[in-house]
């Protein structure tokens, strides 16, 4: 295993950059199917904004310029992809984000991949009602135990606004989860 600093070196280099990949593939590909599966849900979608993820790190690698962790970088290319994803869903289906999420929440009980329960599908739907922010910022530090500092520089906002917000988020999930 190579060190962060190596690596972004050998995938900045014209000889190296296609082994460095493979490297970083081994690194990040099964956290970054899982915070992308956290925001999209599904696993086929997974599958496609992950694959349209690592084209965009291949492609922009160049321009990465180390301001944060290599780690920060390819996560804020994720999570944006997946938003991404998640709009242009909404424009297709012509409805809106939260609708979109809604739709995809009521599939996953027939989503072969889903090994959850009853408990883990009446998360699924808390977490849904919430604010974009508010999903990613819950599901980054619940499921992925993200740092706020981390969070900070994927989400490019401060970790006092990220405290907040997941706080607010885990009253709000409380509330639905007594309430249901």
């Amino acid at each position: 295993m190579i060190d962060e600093a190596q690596l972004i070196k050998q995938l900045q280099s014209k000889t190296n950059k296609n082994e460095a990949f493979k490297e970083l593939l081994g690194l990040y590909k099964e956290r970054l199917y899982w915070h992308i599966r956290n925001i999209v849900k599904s696993h086929d979608d997974a599958d496609d904004v992950l694959q349209n993820t690592f084209i965009k790190i291949f492609k922009n690698i160049d321009k990465f310029k180390g301001d944060s962790k290599l780690f920060s970088w390819i996560y804020r290319i994720a999570t944006n992809e997946s938003i991404t994803f998640i709009n242009k869903r909404a424009k297709q289906l012509q409805i809106t984000n939260e609708e979109v999420q809604q739709l995809t929440i009521n599939n996953l009980i027939s989503d072969v991949y889903f090994e959850g329960d009853a408990i883990q599908l009446k998360l699924q739907k808390a977490i849904s009602t919430l604010p974009e922010k508010q999903q990613l910022v819950f599901n980054m530090k619940y499921f992925e135990d993200i740092k706020y500092k981390d969070m900070s520089h994927i989400l490019e906002t401060s970790e006092g606004a990220l405290k907040a917000s997941y706080h607010i988020a885990v009253k709000k999930i409380e509330a639905y989860l007594t309430e249901n």
